[in-house]
């Protein structure tokens, strides 16, 4: 989906494909007719951007044989799809039955990692639409933070170094811009938009930067005006932004609030939780069945959030609620101002199947209709700010 922004330039929303496990490139084909081009019809568009994943093994088969990625950039438009955006954080696996640390691997110290991202930006200049020169690729902020020594941090800065004049290289060779963004997340060695400032400061180019995910913005208690300032501040470019809701308890030492949250508790992903103290500090555990155990280590006097990308046109329950309240605040100001912060926009909930069993869709098409809605709501939040829905 296309959006007019005020200032003549074109905004783009689409939605992550994460949330179907595909491994193969005959994967990523299924997605494109089982769901994707549903999703389009359901919207009544003729065209609908999808942030599309390619796991490791999808990935290669596409870098290695340029009639398969032919084919595939004729499959997106014969249904109607459009990619200006990647999604390369999980490198492979995200579709198991247990993910938790997994996601965090390879991380930027690791060859894979270069490696990998560097096929994705070749991929996806190939796979831009015709009249569209700059494409983005979301990544993991370096790493998981245990076992992240100096020796990492250095061979992490060289892999991005790297990265970005390969970047530089592709655009000579193709005419397509392709750029890089960290996205902070809890418990990882970037774990908030202040802590991307310093790295990406002293490798300084315009190709790397950040990818807001609005849920991870709240479930670490940033302010979004204050942290997207403070990036414009240093000169840290928004990549792109990635539009989802966290899960907030506004008093957790209440029996039936912890009962609630102990329903998103599950065994797929990892849900890191938080909290702040009076003075501003942040507490957490790597996941929210830590938070809720007996004598556990989260106080309880202050909201929790959690990191459980729940639908965003559907809050959990009372005595439950979301984080959309953040996400339309960043939103104002990535996209609302005189200029946008990011001209890409990815709705992410990857979460549907790990819902509780009440909430989770039961069929293809109740997946199709909660996604449609979600990006119904997305568009709804963008003419809102100005913005015009283009054909």
């Amino acid at each position: 989906m296309r959006f007019r922004h005020p200032d003549g330039s074109t905004v783009h929303l689409a939605y992550c494909t994460n949330v179907h496990p595909a491994e193969t490139l005959d994967g990523v084909l299924a997605q494109l007719r089982d769901h994707c081009e549903p999703i389009r019809r359901r919207l009544g568009r003729d065209r609908l951007g999808i942030g599309l994943w390619l796991a490791r093994d999808a990935a290669h088969a596409l870098v290695t044989d340029p009639a398969a990625l032919r084919g595939l950039r004729g499959e997106l438009d014969r249904r109607g799809l459009e990619v200006v955006t990647l999604n390369g954080f999980p490198y492979e696996g995200f579709g198991s039955e247990e993910v938790k640390y997994r996601v965090y691997r390879p991380d930027w110290a690791d060859p894979e990692r270069l490696d990998h991202t560097t096929s994705l930006a070749r991929l996806l200049a190939g796979l831009l639409p015709d009249d569209v020169t700059d494409g983005t690729i979301s990544t993991l902020p370096l790493a998981w933070r245990t076992a992240y020594d100096d020796t990492r941090a250095d061979k992490a800065r060289a892999a991005l170094v790297t990265l970005a004049e390969r970047l530089d290289a592709l655009q000579e060779l193709t005419g397509r811009s392709i750029r890089v963004g960290l996205e902070p997340e809890p418990g990882c060695v970037v774990e908030t938009t202040h802590d991307a400032i310093a790295p990406l400061t002293a490798i300084a180019h315009e190709r790397i930067g950040v990818c807001v995910d609005t849920c991870h913005l709240a479930t670490s208690f940033e302010d979004p005006h204050t942290a997207l300032e403070a990036l414009t501040a240093a000169h840290v470019p928004v990549v792109k932004s990635q539009l989802s809701a966290a899960l907030h308890a506004e008093h957790p030492a209440d029996p039936a609030v912890r009962e609630a949250l102990a329903a998103f508790a599950e065994p797929r992903f990892l849900h890191q939780t938080r909290t702040t103290t009076p003075a501003g500090a942040l507490h957490g555990t790597d996941d929210l069945d830590e938070a809720l155990a007996d004598g556990g280590p989260l106080p309880d006097t202050a909201p929790w959030r959690a990191h459980f990308h729940v639908p965003l046109h559907a809050a959990p329950a009372a005595p439950l609620t979301s984080t959309l309240p953040v996400l339309k605040s960043a939103l104002t100001r990535l996209v609302g101002g005189p200029h946008p912060l990011t001209r890409h926009l990815e709705v992410e909930t990857y979460t549907w199947q790990a819902l509780p069993p009440e909430l989770r869709p039961r069929a293809r098409a109740q997946l199709t209709d909660g996604i449609a809605a979600e990006l119904t709501l997305a568009r709804d939040l963008l003419t809102d700010l100005g913005l015009k829905e283009l054909p």
